[in-house]
């Protein structure tokens, strides 16, 4: 049975979702596309990512498939669970591949990743607004994945790498896996993992989202998390957090905001059994504290 097919078939037979709008690439189309694999945009938790214009002028970001070992069966299941995704936060899948080598196509964000921002000091520093309606984004679509998504066997890896900002500087989480891609079971999806699993998944989420808000609050990715996060955990960080911030900001930042941000670090980043926030609290404590507006973005 032809995959398109396929997936349309599980679709009509699964819960109601959305119709499968995802276009099915020849591995010809993608080569050609990204000039024989040249166009290499980046990397994230996929490996390299490479910007495709195909022949009708659409352009897409492409990643090859991170499980290409997983069985014939699987890959269409994670392509439909993939599809299923829809939010305005989290990348959309656009396209795949299974010929030859198996790839998918994602919605290209014409900003690149928050890394690039943080790191490249050829960039314009993004402002105060800008960071903090970053973070928002970041802990909606986190709620979506873990507290909306049915079947529950979503996964998001949180990182400056794996946030991309569109040309509006809307923020996405460009990398979310499928941890179960055969869950399928008399036409209907079902989830594998137990609740404690998901609970973890959940924890990590939330810590990693911690490390992030640090980042946008520093002004620089980390390779070593170990001496903010004994800063951030220490108790003379609320007397010295004017210190911690990205200077680029030139003072441009809210003091009230900054320590709202810090104190979601903090409880994200908390060491303990049952210490961590909830991404629902984390989402509704920020947009309780903080107020934005489109024109005070830029």
């Amino acid at each position: 049975m032809k995959l398109r097919r396929w997936l349309a078939s599980r679709c009509r037979r699964s819960r109601p979702v959305s119709q499968l709008f995802v276009r099915k690439l020849t591995h010809r189309e993608i080569k050609k596309a990204t000039d024989t694999f040249s166009m290499i945009i980046g990397s994230d938790s996929y490996g390299t990512v490479y910007r495709a214009r195909f022949s009708d002028g659409y352009i897409a970001a492409i990643k090859k498939a991170k499980h290409s070992h997983q069985s014939k069966d699987a890959f269409p299941g994670e392509v439909l669970l993939l599809s299923r995704l829809h939010h305005r936060h989290v990348i959309k899948l656009v396209g795949f591949s299974e010929e030859n080598e198996r790839f998918l196509a994602f919605e290209y964000m014409e900003n690149g990743s928050l890394r690039d921002w943080l790191r490249d000091p050829l960039k314009t520093p993004l402002n105060w607004r800008v960071r903090l309606k970053i973070a928002i984004d970041v802990a909606a679509a986190l709620e979506y994945i873990y507290y909306f998504c049915d079947p529950p066997v979503y996964d998001a890896k949180v990182n400056s790498s794996n946030v991309m900002l569109d040309q509006n500087f809307v923020a996405k989480i460009s990398y979310v896996e499928v941890l179960d891609c055969n869950c399928f079971h008399n036409s209907e999806l079902v989830a594998t993992h137990s609740k404690g699993e998901l609970e973890q998944r959940q924890r990590n989420a939330v810590f990693q989202f911690g490390v992030l808000v640090l980042e946008l609050v520093m002004g620089q990715s980390m390779h070593n998390e170990e001496e903010p996060l004994q800063w951030i955990r220490g108790s003379g960080s609320a007397c010295s957090m004017h210190k911690m911030v990205d200077a680029d900001l030139g003072g441009n930042y809210d003091s009230r905001e900054l320590r709202s941000l810090l104190i979601v670090a903090r409880l994200c980043t908390k060491v303990g059994e049952g210490s961590i926030l909830s991404i629902p609290q984390i989402l509704r404590y920020l947009q309780g504290k903080i107020e934005l507006s489109a024109a005070q973005l830029w």
